[in-house]
Parts: structure tokens; C-alpha cells; sequence
């Protein structure tokens, strides 16, 4: 499948004895500079309250500086996308994970799903797959950070000598919007989309309101109306979904009943499976993308030989995926004793929530998960970050994040954080921009 470069800083040129990890490891650990600029994002929102929601009561969403990656990791992302995209299509892989997903992801809808989430660690071998993400939160402040987070010029730092200037380029907030059109056309085509209901449970107490906030404020823009609500406000008659007196052409799903089979959630399933309602993700789509089972087919190479994988694929997905297995009851013993080189997941998971670290396991919470349906993938450590955060230096981990829709990466950042799994809680830490890293005699990967 076609892949087109995600949205990037232009490439830094070094000058080093090691032109490729050896220098982004160094930059990741020295270069100091802090780039938010929220004089500018004042200026972009032109929306003082909103203003304040991201900049005061969200003050860790932004990171203060970018990480650095290498050309050659953001190009083994790229394939192992391919390669994943590849295999999700094959008729003997979609049997497969239908055979244990919900009624509702045996409809098959025309829309392909916004925002899928392909989430990276970089190991010592090359980057890592460690989940996927079919309502992937963040796409738009992604963007924000990068359109406000202004490259400075960078000094010479250990040996390292890089130009005095270069520049962002524009964030793709078209792309979102044509995007959205899209899946819209998929159901309806040749007629103007009107209405979007983002909806998730409870909106107004999520952490992430000021995206929904954004969301709605650059649908407007377009001329499409745009409400933020809780399912339990829309209701399912006429052969119409109504928020009040509002009909609702398009659901911008941001639920985690990915199956939409909570009874609060019947008016978005009634009208999802009649075809009145566009629903972007869709159950079907966390079926054969996000259920963390799923990982478990994509590294088991026998499975992937009965799948018909050719040797190529079978070969990146096999070197660029954490290995997953399901969780077993009857190989507990086994697991436990091998715990410090596990993560421990659960297959409908989100957020992070119920997931476990192996090392910090105790042996009533391992009693219990043996007891629900997880998978043990191998832990693979994310890399550090060091920036100056109130006069002190401090370590950051960070993870990648590739935002894809219709198997090519629109947007990758980085998310910057301290403790077990991503947060958006830590000082100096959340959504930062990829710089990539061009070393002497290597082609920018924009090129």
C-alpha cells in the first residue's frame, strides 16, 4: 500500500563520527531547547477560554522540546505500517478475529474509520509495534504542538554542529477535515455533509474536552455544524439520529464501548446498522485493528504461514513487533517467573487502564488477570528524553505515535511522559514534535 511521509520538521544535518543513532542519541540527551510558543497559540485560537483550558487547566499537554529520530526508524515504521495494513486485509486474517469480535463488527460499513493509532518504541534492534489504536486521541493537539512549536536555533553541542535556523511546516488540519468529508462520501456520496456529533461519555469531564473543544471550532469553520455530547443526549427515530431537534449526519466516536453494545449506546448501534448515521471508528474497524489479541496473530509465525503471509511481510512483522501472547491460565507458572520481561495487557483495553508492567506485579493482581482475557507482550523499554524542567535535568520517557487513516501516516509525534505508561500529567512532558535527522551523505526522508 502507498505511503506517504507524515507531516515533519525538515531534516537537522549533523556532522559526526557516527552518522545515524549515535547522533540522535546525543541530541535526545542534550539539545535543551524549549520551543512552545503560546504567544502564537494565542493567536491561532483567537478563543480566550479555550486558551485557558489548554494553556492552565491542561498545562502538560504541550512538551517544552521535540525528540529526534533517525531517517532509517521512521522508514522501518513506515513498512511495518505496510506490512500490518497488508495482512489485515487478507480474507483468512479478517475470519480469524471476526470469529471472536462483536456482532456489531460483522457489519460491514463503506466508511474506513479516522485516526487509527500506530503506537512505536525504538529499541536497540530498530522501532517496535506495541499496540494499535482505532480512536486515537490527539490527533489535533498533535498538530497544534507542531504548528506552535517553533523550531530556535540550535547550538553546537558536543561535537554536534547543525544549521542556525530551519522551520516547521504547516500542521494538517486540511487533511483532518478532508478526512472526515471522506468517510462521509464513502456512505453518501455527492451529498454536502451538515452535522457532526462528537460523542463520548460524559465530555465534559474528560481530560481531553479541549480537543473536543478544537474539533468543533475547526468543524464550524468548514461550515458544517457541530455538537459535543454524551450518547445518552441522542436518540434514534424517523430513520434519523437526533441530538434534540438536531439531526446528526456523521458521529466522530470517541467511545470506549467499541462495540457499541452498552444499552445506553442503542440509538448510535440502531442507526450505525441501518445505514442513517456515519460512525467514524467503527466497531469493525477496532475488530481488525485494535483488539490486543490481535497482536498475538500478527508475531506467531505459524499462524501467519497458515494466513498465506508471504516470507517479506511475515519477516517485518515478525522483527518489528513486540511478541504478544494470549495469556494462558495453564502457563501461569511460566509467565510469572518470566513477569520482568512482560507487559501485561488486557485484549479490550484502553488508556493503559489495567495494564501492568511485569516487574511491578504483585501476586494477587497476576491471580487476577490470569482470570480475564490478556495478552503478555515483551517489554520493550521506551527511550529517555533528558530535558532542563525548573532549573533541574530530568528524564523523560517518550513513545511515537503514527496518526493513520487508510493505511498512510498523516501525522507522527512523540508523547513525553514519566511513569508507567503515557500520561499527559508530567511537567515539561506531553505531545512533541519528530524532528528528523538527516545525517552527512543520507537523503532527507522528505526528499
Amino acid at each position: 500500500m502507498k505511503q506517504t511521509q507524515p507531516t515533519l520538521s525538515p531534516p537537522v544535518s549533523l556532522s559526526t563520527e557516527d552518522p545515524n543513532h549515535n547522533a540522535v542519541s546525543q541530541l535526545n540527551q542534550h539539545c535543551q531547547q524549549h520551543l512552545f510558543n503560546p504567544d502564537t497559540l494565542r493567536e491561532h485560537l483567537n478563543a480566550p477560554l479555550l486558551y485557558q483550558m489548554l494553556t492552565s487547566e491542561c498545562p502538560t499537554l504541550f512538551a517544552d522540546a521535540p525528540v529526534f529520530m533517525t531517517h532509517e526508524d521512521l522508514q522501518k515504521q513506515l513498512a511495518i505500517i505496510a506490512a500490518i495494513e497488508h495482512v489485515i486485509a487478507l480474507p483468512a486474517y479478517q475470519e480469524r478475529v471476526l470469529a471472536y469480535a462483536p456482532k456489531t463488527a460483522q457489519f460491514i460499513p463503506k466508511a474506513h474509520s479516522v485516526f487509527f493509532g500506530y503506537d512505536f518504541h525504538l529499541s536497540p534492534t530498530g522501532p517496535k509495534l506495541i499496540e494499535i489504536n482505532t480512536n486515537a486521541g490527539g490527533g489535533l493537539l498533535g498538530a497544534l504542538a507542531t504548528r506552535h512549536q517553533v523550531i530556535t536555533p540550535l547550538s553546537s553541542t558536543n561535537h554536534l554542529s547543525v544549521p542556525a535556523t530551519f522551520h516547521s511546516i504547516n500542521a494538517p488540519d486540511s487533511t483532518f477535515i478532508t478526512m472526515f468529508i471522506e468517510e462521509w462520501q464513502a456512505e453518501h456520496a455527492g451529498k454536502p455533509l451538515r452535522s457532526i456529533a462528537i460523542v463520548d461519555d460524559a465530555p465534559e469531564s474528560q481530560y481531553l474536552l479541549p480537543e473536543f473543544l478544537l474539533f468543533k471550532k475547526l468543524f464550524e469553520a468548514q461550515g458544517i455544524k457541530a455538537i459535543i455530547c454524551d450518547p445518552a443526549e441522542l436518540s434514534y427515530h424517523d430513520q434519523t439520529l437526533w441530538h434534540h431537534e438536531q439531526a446528526i449526519d456523521l458521529v466522530y466516536n470517541r467511545l470506549t464501548d467499541f462495540g457499541l453494545e452498552s444499552p445506553h449506546n442503542s440509538p448510535l448501534q440502531q442507526a450505525y446498522l441501518e445505514r442513517t448515521v456515519v460512525i467514524t471508528p467503527h466497531p469493525r474497524a477496532h475488530a481488525l485493528y485494535a483488539n490486543k489479541r490481535n497482536l498475538s496473530l500478527l508475531t506467531d509465525e505459524t499462524a501467519l504461514l497458515e494466513m498465506g503471509v508471504d516470507a517479506d511481510t511475515r519477516t517485518l512483522l515478525l522483527n518489528g513487533i513486540a511478541q504478544t501472547v494470549l495469556v494462558n491460565p495453564n502457563d501461569a507458572d511460566s509467565l510469572w517467573i518470566n513477569r520482568k520481561q512482560l507487559f501485561f495487557k488486557p485484549t479490550q483495553g484502553f488508556g493503559s487502564k489495567a495494564a501492568y508492567r511485569g516487574d511491578k506485579l504483585t501476586k494477587r493482581v497476576f491471580s487476577e488477570l490470569l482470570q480475564h482475557d490478556y495478552v503478555a507482550q515483551t517489554l520493550v523499554p521506551p527511550s529517555v528524553r533528558y530535558l532542563t524542567v525548573d532549573a533541574k535535568i530530568v528524564s523523560l520517557k517518550f513513545d511515537l505515535r503514527h496518526y493513520v487513516y487508510q493505511g498512510e501516516t498523516q501525522l507522527l509525534m512523540a508523547r513525553l511522559y514519566q511513569g508507567q505508561t503515557t500520561n499527559f500529567r508530567t511537567p515539561g512532558g506531553g505531545f512533541a514534535q519528530v524532528i528528523i535527522v538527516s545525517c552527512q551523505n543520507e537523503q532527507s526522508p522528505l526528499a
